[in-house]
């Protein structure tokens, strides 16, 4: 999809504001092959009840871009390196009930959070910000996934890997945590943490393509 603009961005330093080798995949898989990694230090701390859900996880990634941006750009003043042309950022939850599910930062809190969701339906929001220069874009997008049935030492057994530590929701539907999804309603790549056809729709848009 990105074929008409690849040889504009080949051109472009594009930078992903994460320090995940998974959506450095997933980017390099639509033909950004060069795309750098570089983790924002941007500490996620705003005040969940200001915002929306699509709102707070765009939010999220606007302040994880620009503050890769900024510090990339500050690099650049005073070295010899060019700076960030592109920068992507993108941030994912959880939610069901009302309630956000960030990543679990206990195994006893993974096991708890995935002992909710179980049996039931919850919505993933992905959040992500485009960042081209003076150019920007930010768009959240949302998929309903559908749990199965599992049981407590189901459950554990899970916890156990280490997976659920690190995703929101306490798991990874990428991963093992893709046994426990009996459906999904919406891109598959929102849920993995990257929507890989809107990031593509928007930066054909961004470099003026008009196909």
């Amino acid at each position: 999809m990105l074929k008409p603009i690849l040889h504009q961005l080949a051109t472009k330093r594009v930078v992903l504001a994460s320090g995940s080798p998974r959506r450095q995949e997933l980017i390099q898989n639509i033909g950004l092959t060069k795309v750098e990694l570089c983790p924002s230090t941007f500490e996620e701390n705003l005040p969940k009840s200001e915002y929306g859900f699509g709102e707070y996880v765009a939010e999220t990634a606007y302040h994880k871009v620009l503050e890769v941006y900024r510090r990339l750009s500050g690099e650049a003043a005073t070295g010899n390196v060019p700076g960030p042309d592109v920068v992507i950022g993108a941030d994912t939850m959880v939610t069901m009930d009302g309630k956000m599910y960030g990543k679990p930062k206990t195994p006893e809190v993974a096991f708890q959070m995935l002992s909710e969701l179980m049996g039931r339906q919850h919505i993933v929001y992905t959040g992500v910000v485009l960042k081209y220069h003076d150019r920007e874009v930010k768009f959240t997008e949302a998929c309903k996934v559908r749990f199965g049935k599992a049981s407590p030492e189901q459950i554990q057994a899970y916890v156990d890997t280490g997976e659920p530590l690190d995703k929101a929701g306490g798991y990874g539907i990428q991963g093992i945590g893709g046994t426990f999804v009996e459906a999904i309603e919406g891109d598959y790549f929102t849920v993995v943490g990257l929507p890989l056809y809107r990031i593509s729709t928007e930066l054909c848009k961004m470099f003026d393509y008009q196909g």
